[in-house]
């Protein structure tokens, strides 16, 4: 079936000044170049409109993505030497104050994505099926957005209307506020019977924008992280019950890879597509940053073949990752050698490090699930590879599995809790646990989803973050032949009591006098 394309109009505003040849300027107008006010009319403007939302929500994944996962236990900064990318590393190393670019890029974008939101939902009349369903994945969209911003901000603003003039310089909401209009949001486009379910497990179609099930599955995560426990097992119980998604069945070291785009697992993604005519419209930094640092790799043998080279070497995995992998599964876990190398098992693979190089921000072990692999991409770029038409993953069905579980061990019912992890772990190749804790989730959603921008939101609202991110960021190693050395020590580090919220940025506080910046920053 060929997939429906979106197109984003870009709105225009024309002003002609008259002159003394008035009748040259009277030229039949072809399109719609008016106001804001002709827009929101047709079929043909809620697609746009909705296009233009869903390009402002995938233009936000490069921040969001390397914000949380850089906040979290698994990785390091790495990269291609010291001070390669200086804003990442402060993340990684709890060094960052109130003026972090990222940090303001993730709260501003969110914004943005509100903003077009609103467009939508208040300028949009709902008088047939395509504008009740774009009004139902803005309130969706709107929802994602001030789930994100209560989570890691906790008293942003709430927008929910287009805002006027006097308007603007909102004070800070609550977060009981922020999470009134998340729920309201979600339930208002479940409810509004405009959101389509998928018409099967493999359909691939329907599921390129949000489901109904979509959108349970967030009002669900919405709940458990309010410690709504029987509300969120209800809820997440829904998108299992529905039969629409199941786990990836292909090889696990293929799960985040552009052969499982739109697989049954697959529940909320960034689309890509494999068109060698648009292939710059795929462009995203994402993958590249992601990849091993093959400038300073050998990739000999088969894996020439294979290895996409020209990535830069950032997001390595932690001792402690490839420790936790090693306590549950064993040096021979199925899903274990599907998601981590160690140097070892890559040389046997045909890649080894260069004589003389060393890596920054490593210790020997490799992320292999979302290794760069020249199958993914559009076209080879070299040594500038952007163009993978992998899809950006923001939540699978893993997810939903992990969440109910965790929500029916807080609500009692470890039988259902037990059904769900288990189908986890038989994806791994895992013996089935006999009895479920509350640490098992733990453990299993940290394996089965490192690198997938959850760890860091998990380990805050936990109350575990002070203890595990004590000391992230106080040494940092180097690898290279002669094994593992301290690189760089930090005098300040480390997880404290404040960074259980981001700070409201700088320039945010700076143009607005109506905000105040959190207590502890």
């Amino acid at each position: 079936m060929k997939t429906k394309y979106f197109y984003i109009l870009i709105l225009g505003f024309l002003s002609v000044f008259s002159t003394g040849c008035e009748d040259r300027l009277n030229i039949e107008k072809h399109g719609n170049m008016g106001s804001q006010e002709d827009f929101y009319k047709t079929d043909e403007d809620a697609l746009q409109a909705l296009a233009s939302l869903y390009t402002s929500w995938a233009a936000n994944y490069y921040n969001w993505f390397y914000t949380k996962n850089l906040l979290a236990d698994d990785v390091w900064a790495g990269g291609g030497s010291r001070g390669d990318n200086p804003q990442m590393e402060q993340l990684n190393e709890y060094t960052f104050d109130t003026d972090h670019s990222m940090i303001q890029g993730i709260y501003s974008g969110t914004y943005g994505i509100i903003y077009k939101s609103n467009l939508i939902i208040d300028l949009l009349e709902p008088d047939t099926d395509v504008k009740k369903r774009a009004v139902a994945e803005a309130k969706f969209y709107r929802a994602w957005s001030h789930f994100e911003l209560v989570t890691l901000f906790g008293t942003a603003p709430v927008v929910d209307h287009l805002l006027t003039p006097g308007e603007y310089r909102l004070g800070n909401s609550t977060p009981e506020e922020l999470w009134e209009i998340v729920e309201s949001d979600l339930n208002d486009a479940i409810n509004s019977n405009s959101l389509p379910s998928k018409s099967s497990v493999n359909d691939n179609v329907t599921g390129i924008r949000v489901t109904k099930e979509v959108a349970q599955a967030m009002l669900g995560k919405a709940y458990l992280f309010q410690g709504k426990y029987s509300e969120a097992a209800t809820m997440l119980d829904r998108v299992v019950d529905s039969g629409k998604y199941e786990l990836y069945t292909g090889d696990y070291d293929q799960l985040l890879h552009a052969v499982a785009d739109g697989s049954p697992e697959s529940m909320l993604e960034v689309q890509k597509r494999n068109d060698s005519e648009q292939a710059w419209n795929q462009y995203t930094m994402t993958f590249i940053m992601q990849g091993w640092r093959t400038d300073k790799l050998n990739i000999t043998g088969s894996a020439s073949a294979l290895i996409a080279s020209g990535t830069y070497g950032f997001m390595n995995p932690k001792k402690g990752l490839y420790d936790a992998f090693m306590e549950m599964e064993g040096a021979n876990g199925y899903r274990f050698n599907s998601t981590l190398r160690t140097a070892e098992q890559m040389e046997t693979a045909g890649i080894s490090l260069q004589t003389g190089a060393n890596l920054v921000g490593h210790e020997g072990y490799f992320m292999w699930k979302n290794r760069a692999l020249q199958a993914d991409n559009v076209y080879d770029a070299s040594y500038f590879q952007v163009l993978q038409y992998i899809n950006l993953r923001v939540m699978r069905y893993a997810e939903v599995l992990l969440m109910a579980a965790e929500a029916h061990v807080q609500s009692g019912n470890n039988g259902k809790a037990l059904g769900y992890i288990n189908q986890i772990r038989t994806r791994a190749q895992l013996p089935n646990l006999t009895s479920v804790t509350l640490e098992d989730v733990k453990k299993e959603k940290r394996l089965e989803l490192c690198l997938e921008s959850v760890r860091f939101q998990d380990l805050v609202r936990w109350g575990d973050a002070e203890t595990v991110l004590a000391n992230q960021g106080m040494e940092i190693p180097s690898y290279s032949a002669t094994g593992v050395e301290i690189l760089f020590k930090n005098s300040t580090y480390g997880f404290k009591s404040k960074h259980k919220l981001l700070p409201i940025p700088l320039k945010e506080i700076e143009l607005n006098p109506n905000m105040d910046q959190h207590a502890d920053w």
